[in-house]
């Protein structure tokens, strides 16, 4: 417990959440069928590409977040930076609905390679992860080149199925993404 007896970063996150989205859930991937059934078309449609989709990714669907084994164990400030990445996705689904952000995740134009719905989608959550970044780790690991280069390898790699494979373009949103952050700062 914090030093005022206040909640810690990650208890008032999920507060945050669980009143914006009150269904809002934590499964692990491990028992989830689901969770196990997307891993397999995902290796499937990408020739093996994404092997990682049960061990090293969270995803939400509807009001359910999906962790990897790890979660529980993961740092505190890790934990509040993904919720506030995934946080993104679920006002997304708000937004476009159910049924209309899995259009625009799946089809938009291509599943494969070029997914400019996928990309619009992520970019605007990476740029919320960069924001965490910025606001708890500080400038430093925001501006951090390893950084950069995990958050473009995101987008031109299979982890997503190669959703906007011109690096050129993604390190240009990155770049402008971090710059408005820091602006605001």
């Amino acid at each position: 417990m914090p030093p005022d007896g206040g909640q810690s970063p990650l208890e008032r996150t999920l507060a945050e959440i669980a009143a914006e989205f009150p269904g809002f859930r934590i499964v692990p991937k491990q028992g989830s069928r689901l969770s196990r059934a997307i891993d397999l078309a995902l290796k499937i449609v990408t020739l093996g590409g994404q092997r990682e989709f049960l061990t090293r990714y969270h995803t939400v669907i509807g009001s359910t977040l999906y962790v990897p084994p790890g979660w529980q164990s993961a740092a505190e400030i890790e934990q509040v930076m993904t919720l506030r990445h995934e946080r993104v996705h679920l006002r997304q689904r708000r937004r476009y609905t159910m049924p209309g952000l899995a259009l625009l995740y799946l089809l938009p134009f291509f599943p494969l390679g070029l997914a400019y719905g996928r990309a619009r989608l992520e970019w605007e959550a990476y740029a919320e992860t960069l924001r965490a970044t910025w606001e708890i780790e500080g400038p430093e690991a925001a501006r951090s080149p390893e950084l950069r280069r995990r958050i473009i390898a995101q987008f031109t790699g299979p982890a997503y199925g190669w959703m906007w494979p011109f690096p050129k373009m993604v390190g240009r949103w990155y770049d402008e993404a971090l710059g408005r952050i820091e602006r605001e700062a």
